[in-house]
């Protein structure tokens, strides 16, 4: 009688780790597609924030997760500014890495947190964060005057220190175009006949 009904749990806990295994397959498919296409990702994002601030607007309710997913996001932030290697922390052999004079090479800026992780993180969090709004354990009451203001002088802080770096290393957090220099007229090689109509 030992074999009896001890078939049951493996087969279901294998059952379930396949599930699992294909969803995650799926969603990782999706994702990859999805990672060209930026401007449509971040409206998605925005609509899930919107979901999320009626959700508490309407409800009058759930501050603390609100101020938990602002210090988060903020720390996010901090994260898609910061160069991936910090030349005040981690000085090089070959000098600093991002250039400081104008007839430094080029060097793209690497950030530590990429876009593509930055917005799935995000949004992540904000579909987190709305899903906890159906739990009414998450609802303490807080006066919110307070978590705001203490927040935005979290951010002040935080960015009055983040561009300070910024300033200092002479960095932009952002790629604006490609950096090109100018190196006078080219020769003419060849020079082509002006064809006859």
């Amino acid at each position: 009688m030992e074999g009896v009904g001890g078939d049951g749990p493996p087969i279901a806990v294998a059952a379930l780790n396949q599930r699992r295994h294909e969803v995650s397959k799926l969603l990782q498919y999706y994702l990859d597609k999805s990672t060209p296409h930026t401007l449509y990702r971040w409206i998605g994002t925005l609509a899930v924030l919107c979901v999320y601030a009626l959700r508490v607007y309407y409800l009058q309710g759930f501050y603390i997760v609100t101020y938990g997913l602002g210090i988060y996001i903020l720390n996010l932030l901090i994260g898609f500014l910061s160069p991936l290697v910090d030349p005040e922390l981690e000085p090089t052999d070959d000098g600093p890495v991002l250039p400081t004079k104008g007839s430094d090479e080029f060097k793209p800026f690497i950030r530590r947190l990429p876009e593509f992780k930055f917005w799935y993180t995000i949004t992540k969090a904000f579909c987190i964060a709305v899903v906890m709004t159906f739990v009414s354990m998450f609802d303490v009451p807080v006066f919110w005057p307070i978590l705001l203001f203490y927040w935005l002088v979290l951010f002040a802080l935080t960015m009055r220190r983040q561009i300070s770096h910024m300033i200092k290393y002479k960095y932009l957090p952002f790629n604006i175009g490609k950096q090109q220099t100018y190196k006078g007229k080219k020769p003419a090689s060849s020079v082509s006949s002006p064809r006859a109509n």
